[in-house]
């Protein structure tokens, strides 16, 4: 048998790895993850260029960590031991045994001279995906602004939700306009498990990438109600239509080109046989509950086709001032006070402008907006959040053991 030239192996591609380059998919996608690396030398430049450093030994306990939290969530969601509608698989032992996190991405793409044991380089890529997407959760740098971020995001909201004297609640302005309203609720902090498991599933795999860590969701009394909330949200700048991010909007609850066309015949009809306003009411609402849209227009894969409700991401400009900086003006000033003292000496010689006094950065919000009837059908059922929940969860697991369950036959 001749034997192969040197040469040849400078002009070979890993065509896998080509292919999610150019083609817009995700490495979670790829059955093997990696390109191929064969030694510790070539693991450790590939953690360089992604970020660690395994010399320095706190991002070296940092990704080991991770590579712990890794295990510890493929098993409570993944499998049947924590999870009943989860794989009929076990970790592997070798995994719980490994001390060394340069074998793991070793073992997941072989090395050199020996021939890669499937179902161990499978695991490995599997717990690989896994720990990316943990850390794509961790280093989003915006986190560490969440409380300033949600409070300005729901004033915004708070200022104009009231009630009157008999608890019923309303979004009024100061002119007097209001929306009666059943419900208004706030979406509470997500998960940090929630978010591995949303980017798991979702095509882009990074955290800058979720649009709904913070959220409100309006429940009005009619379809009618609801979309007259929505004209308030807009006219009174709570929401900026200018700053809405178009390819999440979604509309399952009133077709809205219909009632447009409808609403001309309606019009008319007002003026030629002089309606007051309680009949053209009546009658405008009971328009808008026929213009419902057909269920089957594009919207989440784990949504149910009966879910019903305006939905959209609006993006708010956060302020964020550095409380620090308003201390150390403080401490400054008393040093002022005693230049000659050594230590005002320094403090007053530190040079502050690397310091960010300000922050200013567009972040995302969701509005979701329902009337009763379809809230009750939301929350009901396959509509249910649980169901969503679960649904989503499938998919995660389907999608990075995806290998795994064909080597099996699952």
């Amino acid at each position: 048998m001749t034997q192969r030239p040197d040469f040849i192996a400078q002009h070979l591609f890993n065509w896998e790895t080509l292919h999610l380059v150019c083609s817009g998919e995700s490495s979670l996608d790829a059955k093997n993850y990696l390109t191929e690396m064969y030694s510790g030398d070539q693991v450790y430049d590939f953690l360089v260029g992604y970020g660690f450093d395994l010399k320095n030994p706190v991002e070296s306990a940092e990704l080991f960590g991770i590579y712990q939290e890794a295990l510890q969530f493929i098993k409570r969601y993944f499998l049947k031991e924590g999870n009943p509608d989860g794989l009929p698989l076990s970790v592997p032992s070798f995994l719980y045994t490994l001390t060394d996190i340069s074998e793991l991405f070793l073992l997941a793409t072989g090395k050199k001279g020996e021939k890669p044991n499937v179902e161990e380089s499978l695991w490995s890529g599997v717990v690989l995906k896994v720990m990316h997407t943990i850390l794509h959760t961790d280093k989003d740098l915006r986190y560490r602004y969440f409380s300033v971020v949600q409070q300005q995001i729901f004033d915004r909201f708070y200022k104009y939700i009231v009630r009157d004297e008999e608890n019923n609640l309303f979004i009024k302005n100061d002119s007097g306009f209001s929306v009666p309203l059943v419900d208004f609720q706030t979406k509470a902090k997500k998960t940090r498990e929630s978010i591995i498991i949303k980017l798991l599933h979702k095509q882009e795999n990074v955290a800058e990438e979720l649009f709904d860590r913070i959220g409100v969701r309006i429940v009005t009394k009619s379809k009618m109600d609801s979309l007259r909330v929505l004209k308030f949200l807009v006219t009174n700048y709570v929401v900026m239509i200018n700053n809405i991010k178009p390819s999440r909007s979604q509309n399952t609850l009133v077709d809205l080109n219909l009632l447009k066309k409808k609403s001309h015949t309606l019009l008319k009809l007002a003026y030629r046989q002089n309606w007051d306003e309680p009949r053209f009411v009546k009658e405008l609402e009971a328009l808008v509950e026929q213009c419902t849209p057909h269920t089957n227009i594009e919207r989440n894969q784990h949504s149910s086709q009966e879910y019903r409700a305006i939905h959209f991401t609006g993006r708010q400009l956060i302020k964020y001032r550095n409380p620090f900086m308003a201390h150390f003006n403080e401490v400054r000033k008393a040093a002022l006070q005693d230049r000659e003292n050594p230590i005002s000496k320094q403090l007053l010689a530190l040079d502050t402008t690397p310091i960010s006094r300000d922050v200013r950065f567009f972040y995302p919000f969701e509005v979701q907006i329902t009337d009763e009837q379809s809230h009750s059908q939301n929350t009901q059922g396959e509509a249910s959040h649980q169901e969503y929940k679960k649904s989503q969860i499938k998919s995660a697991m389907r999608r990075i053991f995806k290998p795994l369950i064909e080597l099996k036959g699952l």
